[in-house]
């Protein structure tokens, strides 16, 4: 009702109500603009981005093992370690590597055995946790560095079920 008696009072009441919008639209698109223009500058040159979980150049296995499944699950597959040209140490699980992903997270494990021995109130220093699985097929982690001679084993673990899903001996 306030509006209508303004209306009403204010001749110009359309004119200001429209500059109001074409106002907003204008520093609507001012912002994007110069968003575009401080975001998208080109000072620093070509950007060129690296994907540094796959290796570069020639993958060089040193060791690998096939995976043996545990716990009823469909593990299985073969895992390589080995390093590309660069120098930079990987794990590989192969096109062929499958297990049980419905569960919630799959670990998986440098270890000096087989078995999964979990010490939560000191640790284990025969365990590396080095990644989880995030598919199946081929996969890759890169790893900080060689992992020690003592690891001969991958093992993967679900922590949901508290279950190994296998291992593979490194040889």
């Amino acid at each position: 009702m306030i509006q209508l008696i303004f209306q009403n009072l204010n001749p110009n009441y359309l004119k200001i109500k429209l500059m109001k919008r074409k106002f907003a639209m204008l520093s609507g698109i001012l912002s994007v603009f110069a968003f575009v223009l401080v975001s998208c500058s080109d000072d620093d040159g070509e950007t060129i981005t690296i994907d540094t979980s796959v290796p570069v150049g020639t993958f060089q296995v040193s060791r690998e093992g096939s995976l043996v499944a545990e716990s009823g699950t469909p593990t299985q597959g073969t895992v390589q370690l080995g390093v590309d040209s660069q120098g930079t140490n990987f794990l590989r699980f192969a096109e062929n590597f499958t297990t049980e992903l419905g569960t919630g997270t799959v670990a998986i494990y440098f270890s000096t055995s087989d078995t999964y021995t979990a010490d939560p109130a000191n640790g284990n220093p025969d365990l590396r946790l080095i990644g989880n699985v995030e598919n199946n097929g081929e996969m890759f982690i890169r790893l900080n560095g060689a992992p020690e001679a003592k690891f001969t084993h991958v093992i993967l673990w679900c922590a949901t079920a508290n279950i190994p899903f296998g291992n593979a001996e490194l040889q």
